[in-house]
């Protein structure tokens, strides 16, 4: 923060050019967020970078003023995210970036990441400040993953309910082709201010109804992550929606837009893009796994976790036994149980513990794993191919909950991070 001061002022405070009559201000700063400040030249760069990726997407752009409230109101999320896995000790560290871009580079088929950065600044990217963007978001998936995901908790009855509205619902044998617009409403907001983000709905659902495009309107007026991509979700089963959502989708055809939706969150927008039937899958390989935690937090840090899971991996790799291990010094909730987590089937894990557990042989016990959890030490049990039963029908319930809350619970989890940190407009225009 210090820094962004000293820096604005020292730009401000420029000698004046030939003939001027007053300074040319540079850069000032727009946001105090925290500790830290955002800047009027950090934003006129990402304002440029959004506007490459709308028309690069053909995405009719929004008006300016909007679009640019939009995308300082995204970084102001950003900047509390960042701050907080700051303090609270969670960081992405060089090597776990490269691979990430690694992977980016795979998926856009690119045979190196070099190839990749090649591609970008062709198209005027910088390249560093992409890598950084990367790295942002990966701190959010593991700030969510340990935040919020972790700390969710799924009921039976709560399994037995959703199974039993679904059987009274039409349509969930299909798959749902999804755009949103969220309008968040803070959880402390007054009632005058509610009424001011329910009229920004309005004003959404006006320019839809008058024929502008979705992803133009998505980008100037959502408040949701996917908000710069055109509020696009995706294809999703109709049997995960939650009701708020599925109710008026089954009334609803392809290409239509919703009415105004409101959930705690704040008030949402959707449009059915497309439907289709979905086969119910016939087989999946299930894998018998346990593992060994050690989490981090504000006491224990990185380095310090991995370090002590790295000696239980030396005593194993010499001997010790691995359910032994996990009782002593697992910080799951499967230590009791010696690490283990019983059968599990694809999707039931994060990302980073799911693609080193596949990798593994069974009988095998994989390398230090990180996750938004903490360390993992994996052992792969056993391996089956099991027909789709009614504890896999479970299991989806249970994920198609846990996706829902989730994404209530990590609006609510930032509205809470934003009330409690001191957030300052320096330019009232803003």
């Amino acid at each position: 923060m210090l820094r962004k001061l000293i820096y604005s002022l020292l730009l401000c405070c420029l000698p004046l050019a030939a003939g001027a009559t007053e300074p040319v201000v540079l850069d000032r700063i727009l946001v105090v967020v925290g500790d830290d400040a955002i800047t009027q030249l950090e934003l006129d760069q990402r304002m440029s970078a959004v506007v490459k990726q709308l028309q690069k997407q053909g995405t009719q752009l929004p008006e300016n003023g909007v679009l640019e409230k939009q995308v300082l109101e995204r970084m102001i999320t950003e900047l509390l995210q960042t701050q907080f896995a700051k303090e609270s000790g969670l960081r992405v560290d060089d090597a776990q970036l490269e691979k990430a871009l690694g992977r980016i580079a795979q998926q856009n088929k690119f045979e190196s990441v070099a190839a990749f950065r090649a591609k970008l600044e062709k198209e005027g990217i910088d390249f560093k400040k992409f890598r950084e963007e990367i790295r942002g978001e990966m701190v959010s998936v593991r700030l969510r993953e340990r935040e919020v995901d972790s700390k969710l908790v799924i009921s039976e009855n709560d399994v037995d309910n959703y199974l039993s509205n679904q059987e009274r619902q039409e349509g969930h044998g299909e798959e749902l082709q999804l755009a949103h617009i969220l309008v968040v409403v803070p959880e402390q907001a007054t009632s005058d201010k509610i009424l001011g983000y329910r009229k920004r709905a309005e004003q959404a659902l006006a320019k839809l109804r008058g024929g502008a495009p979705f992803a133009q309107v998505a980008a100037g007026f959502s408040d949701a992550q996917d908000a710069l991509s055109g509020g696009e979700l995706g294809w999703r089963p109709a049997d995960r929606l939650p009701p708020l959502f599925s109710e008026p989708l089954l009334k609803m055809k392809p290409g239509e837009v919703s009415e105004i939706l409101r959930s705690p969150s704040g008030f949402h927008i959707i449009k059915l893009l497309d439907r289709r039937s979905k086969d119910a899958p016939v087989v999946i390989v299930q894998t018998h796994a346990r593992h060994i935690l050690i989490k981090t937090s504000e006491l224990v840090s990185e380095n310090e976790a991995k370090n002590r899971l790295q000696e239980i991996k030396t005593r194993i790799d010499k001997g010790a036994d691995f359910a032994e291990q996990a009782r002593l010094h697992s910080e799951d909730g499967s230590a009791p149980q010696g690490g283990d987590l019983g059968w599990l089937s694809p999707g039931e894990t994060v990302p980073e513990f799911e693609g080193a557990m596949d990798a593994l042989k069974v009988g095998q016990v994989s390398g230090l794993v990180q996750s938004g959890f903490g360390w993992h030490l994996i052992q792969v049990l056993e391996r089956r191919n099991t027909d789709v039963t009614v504890e896999q029908k479970r299991q989806r319930a249970r994920a198609a909950i846990r996706a829902f809350k989730s994404d209530e619970a990590f609006q609510d989890w930032l509205r809470q991070l934003r009330d409690r940190t001191l957030v300052e407009y320096r330019d009232a225009d803003k």
